[in-house]
């Protein structure tokens, strides 16, 4: 929808949705979504670690049913973990009655508190219902690294140009964001770990 980054106007007319987090600390906020996925989740962690960074993993409830031990290895490396419904769903696209059942679906396999609207499509009804339950968390920049016709080095450029104090960063951990997140998400953790950001999870 957006290419990088979220308009400040969006932001403001939707203040109970998390874009950015505010913080007087140096921190910026990593998120994954779309997995866990038994190979690339696990090179993940293993990234995060060598900065000592925690992150947000929003799941695909089908993708937890599939791989618990990922899911395992997540809470034992200290990050969070957030819903991403059970079945990918698109919000616009999907019956209220369905979607929200979808959610809960998910949220029998993955209890948490927090909810990222996959594609991050959600109507305005889907958002009054579902704010009640959850923290519904969106993002400030988006890494692009599922677009397969991606500029990897024009997009670190970018998402380091935008980079900021409670930056919500948004990476997936799937087969169709492999190659990209491979180049862009050691260089942004260099970048986050030499400027002095701490990396923290929601």
């Amino acid at each position: 929808m957006f290419k990088y980054t979220i308009p400040q106007l969006l932001q403001w007319m939707l203040p109970s949705i998390t874009w950015k987090v505010k913080t007087p600390d140096k921190a910026v906020y990593l998120t994954f979504d779309d997995g866990p996925h038994p190979e690339i989740t696990h090179w993940v962690l293993g990234e995060l670690s060598k900065f000592k960074a925690k992150a947000t993993f929003f799941c695909v409830g089908e993708n937890v049913v599939k791989y618990p031990d990922v899911i395992k290895k997540i809470m034992e490396h200290g990050h969070a973990v957030g819903n991403h419904s059970f079945n990918h769903l698109k919000g616009w696209k999907t019956h209220n009655e369905v979607y929200f059942d979808n959610i809960e679906q998910c949220a029998q396999v993955l209890p948490s508190k927090l909810f990222r609207p996959p594609y991050g499509r959600i109507t305005l009804s889907q958002w009054f219902h579902l704010k009640k339950k959850y923290s519904v968390i969106m993002w400030s920049l988006l890494t692009r690294d599922y677009d397969t016709n991606l500029e990897t080095d024009k997009a670190v450029k970018k998402i380091i140009k935008y980079i900021s104090k409670g930056s919500v960063i948004v990476f997936h951990d799937s087969i169709k964001a492999e190659k990209n997140l491979k180049i862009l998400l050691p260089q942004v953790l260099i970048y986050l770990n030499n400027n002095g950001y701490e990396m923290k999870s929601l």
